[in-house]
């Protein structure tokens, strides 16, 4: 497999002949050893040229201003030659500098092509050797890209830490950070703490995230599991996705981000700022490890602080990226003062999150877990016919509380997943505790209209079939769609996006949609 991943970069995945695993690699118009003077030439004099003060206000800015420089520097001809007052190469030799100026001065050196290839969602150094890959299609591939001394390696880290920003020392060894585009990098430097010598890991940020439909497309969520969490985020109900690592946490918390009514005032919280909310009235806060100075540990400002610090700024719902520590316990109070919280957290059963919850170093007392109203579990499922993990949504949980009595927690699956059949049962049809004991409350109604809800509850997930259908699935296309729905309501935008659907595709999408999300008697 051949493809391109911006120019003039291309990749080529193959199975080796040999040892039969698939190999990445990336195609780049680099230099030949026999013609590396020419770039170490060149790099000196845009070392006299350039001023160590200037500031550039994108990377696109300086590389134009780079290949300005360079223009000057070097002059186009038949053939390749240092000259006394200048360089001459051919038009290829051009390119290719050109190129490596950029990957060397503003990009990220050899790992330009893993950077830039939507496809690649983590990047691992172990050590001395091949860079190892996460590919979302061919899984865990080797690279042809090595580093092959411990030299080497060291030399790049101190680089790769120099460009966020952290530089790392045997001192400061362990360095949590965000490169330039957003991903997020932890570096361990040295082999006094690591036995095989520095090594990096690359999480990959997503320049533009999944939306909430193309999770329903993909198979994360069914419709009515989102219809579900799109009525408890409009009534201010409390969420957290959890799960293991790799899980795809992250990506649906930004994707049901969207459900939140678009003239809330929204508050971020995060170590690294990875979650997507496309509100605009949104505050986004990141930790900070340290001061200016290294070893400025006064200056830092933990999440914990942050935390006490939205209560505050009178939020209409809070975000925290993950909950792991002392914050868990604010973020309790904050539920209690009637702030919605969403969160992601790293716990694999309902179980192993009450466990977590109650004890060091959250500590949330019992009687108060039943703050968090709904606890979605995911994870990597292995396809066995591909060969492949695909993310899925295993259950969503409605948290009912603790029983002193039986000193049991008391939860409802409302949702779970079936693998036999890829899909998602609806357990809560008729004994949701959230949808018939706290919303219907809410909404004023009682008896034989608490129906009206789960009526709600199936035309909102037929709504998403028909946006689908229609294929609105961009990110922002999804959002501008919520928000006319927000504001013309459930019973208009569900006449609209079926006659939309009936027109295009004809009757029978209505009872292929019904057949999808199963009917409500």
């Amino acid at each position: 497999v051949i493809y391109p991943v911006g120019d003039p970069i291309y990749i080529h995945i193959y199975t080796d002949p040999r040892s039969k695993n698939i190999v990445y690699h990336p195609v780049e118009p680099r230099l030949t050893e026999n013609k590396e003077e020419i770039l170490n030439h060149v790099e000196k004099e845009l070392a006299l040229r350039i001023d160590e003060d200037a500031v550039f206000n994108s990377s696109e800015e300086k590389a134009e201003f780079l290949y300005g420089l360079l223009e000057e520097i070097v002059v186009k001809g038949r053939e390749t030659r240092i000259e006394q007052k200048r360089i001459v190469v051919d038009p290829p030799t051009y390119e290719k500098l050109k190129y490596e100026i950029y990957c060397e001065k503003v990009g990220h050196g050899i790992l330009e092509p893993f950077i830039k290839d939507p496809y690649i969602e983590d990047v691992h150094c172990s050590g001395v050797g091949p860079i190892f890959l996460s590919h979302k299609i061919f899984g865990s591939v080797e690279t042809t890209v090595k580093l092959n001394t411990q030299e080497e390696l060291d030399r790049f880290i101190i680089k790769l830490s120099e460009l966020v920003g952290k530089p790392v020392s045997h001192r400061n060894p362990i360095i949590d950070a965000t490169l330039p585009d957003g991903s997020r990098i932890n570096i361990v430097f040295g082999e006094d703490v690591s036995r095989r010598g520095s090594n990096f890991t690359i999480r990959k940020f997503a320049q533009k995230p999944l939306s909430i439909i193309e999770l329903i497309k993909y198979g994360t969520m069914s419709s009515l599991v989102a219809a579900y969490l799109w009525i408890l985020l409009e009534e201010k109900m409390s969420i957290w996705v959890c799960g293991e690592t790799a899980s795809g946490k992250t990506t649906t918390l930004s994707a049901i981000t969207s459900f939140i009514p678009p003239s809330a005032k929204i508050v971020s919280i995060e170590e690294v700022p990875e979650v997507h909310v496309p509100h605009r009235n949104w505050i986004r806060e990141v930790v900070r490890e340290t001061g200016n100075a290294a070893s400025d540990e006064q200056g830092a400002v933990s999440m914990f602080q942050l935390l006490k610090a939205a209560l505050r700024q009178r939020p209409t719902y809070i975000i925290v990226g993950e909950i792991r520590g002392v914050e868990g316990n604010i973020a309790f109070q904050a539920m209690q003062t009637g702030h919605p919280v969403l969160s992601t957290f790293h716990a694999a059963s309902v179980g192993k999150l009450i466990q977590r919850l109650t004890n060091y170093p959250i500590n949330v007392p019992k009687t108060h877990v039943d703050n968090l109203n709904v606890a979605i579990f995911q994870s990597a499922v292995h396809d066995p016919e591909t060969g492949r993990y695909k993310r899925r949504v295993l259950n969503v949980n409605e948290i009912l509380g603790y029983e002193p009595a039986d000193q049991q927690f008391n939860f409802i699956e409302v949702f779970s997943y079936n693998p036999i059949f890829d899909n998602f049962e609806f357990r809560g049809l008729g004994t949701s505790y959230l949808l018939d004991s706290k919303i219907a409350i809410m909404r004023g109604l009682s008896g034989y209209e608490i129906r009206k809800i789960y009526e709600e509850l199936y035309q909102r997930s037929e709504i998403l079939e028909y946006m689908l259908k229609l294929g609105i699935t961009d990110y922002w296309e999804v959002w501008e769609n919520l928000s006319w729905i927000n504001r013309v309501g459930i019973e208009k935008a569900y006449h609209k996006y079926k006659r939309m659907c009936l027109m295009k595709f004809g009757s029978k999408v209505e009872d292929v949609i019904k057949a999808k999300i199963g009917r409500f008697l």
